[in-house]
């Protein structure tokens, strides 16, 4: 590699000279190239062995993608949506056991009515549709957050399909759907106060409070993705995130592709999980 960089700097300076301008050009393309080549090298040592057991991911940046290409939210909206299928089905082929996306915040009400309608559209059709995009894959359908304010057609399909998946024991997909953190943890705190008041419990510890969280039976997310280049948690599984390794990729979500996230597993498998502890 420091071979070929020479051989390349030497003829790039044949031709453009020693220029500022042209040393931050060169610099450029060795670095993608130096970049390129170390990428291909870790894919090449992914470790089927430690694949993380459940990948969580925030799908943000439709609407820039959108935005960039004189579109409409919508169309990123519905972009994003053939990027999360082809998430699915490289997390089944990769052997991963839960995967949660982030598909509509408790926030996201306060949105133009035009984009809220859209977005449930597009989630009314994933889910009449689920059975044919799985194509007899061994996946289950699971939907967490507040479903009361959702429309009753969703909550029927949402029903229709989690009853029609509940045999399966592959890949566990779950929608957080009208979901946020903190209203997650107040409805336990409530359903808490219920129990003690009935005399269910006498003691409050996290093992309590875990198992009144929409994601009672889930294991918690061993990494967590967010698309886009933000840098923060945006009220998604914040309890159950407290000790995931976290992964921010600058993409776009409906350019995210298979290949970032085997990038995204990479980082995983590289880091040392010690929980507090030492090893």
């Amino acid at each position: 590699m420091r071979l070929f960089a020479a051989v390349v700097r030497a003829a790039f300076f044949c031709y453009h000279g020693k220029s500022k301008r042209g040393l931050i050009i060169l610099n450029k393309e060795l670095n993608q190239t130096a970049g390129e080549q170390m990428l291909f090298k870790k894919k090449k040592k992914l470790d089927m062995n430690n694949i993380p057991r459940h990948i969580a991911i925030i799908m943000d940046g439709n609407g820039r993608w959108a935005r960039k290409r004189g579109l409409s939210r919508s169309m990123g909206h519905r972009e994003g949506s053939v990027t999360l299928k082809k998430i699915v089905e490289a997390c089944y082929n990769l052997g991963v056991k839960y995967l949660t996306v982030y598909a509509f915040s408790t926030e996201n009400w306060s949105r133009p009515k035009e984009e809220v309608d859209e977005l449930m559209k597009l989630l009314l059709e994933y889910l009449k549709n689920a059975e044919k995009e799985l194509k007899g894959k061994n996946v289950r359908i699971r939907v967490i957050g507040d479903r009361k304010r959702l429309p009753a057609e969703i909550v029927s399909e949402i029903e229709r399909v989690e009853e029609k998946t509940s045999h399966n024991d592959g890949l566990i997909f779950i929608i957080a759907l009208n979901y946020g953190g903190r209203q997650e943890i107040v409805d336990a705190v409530n359903a808490i106060a219920e129990d003690i008041k009935n005399g269910n419990i006498t003691e409050i510890n996290e093992e309590v409070i875990s198992q009144r969280l929409y994601t009672r039976d889930i294991p918690d997310p061993d990494l967590l993705i967010r698309t886009s280049g933000e840098l923060r948690l945006s009220n998604f599984l914040i309890w159950q995130s407290s000790y995931s390794e976290l992964f921010f990729s600058d993409v776009l979500w409906p350019d995210f592709t298979p290949k970032h996230l085997e990038e995204a597993i990479l980082s995983y498998q590289g880091r040392q999980r010690r929980f507090g502890g030492l090893k």
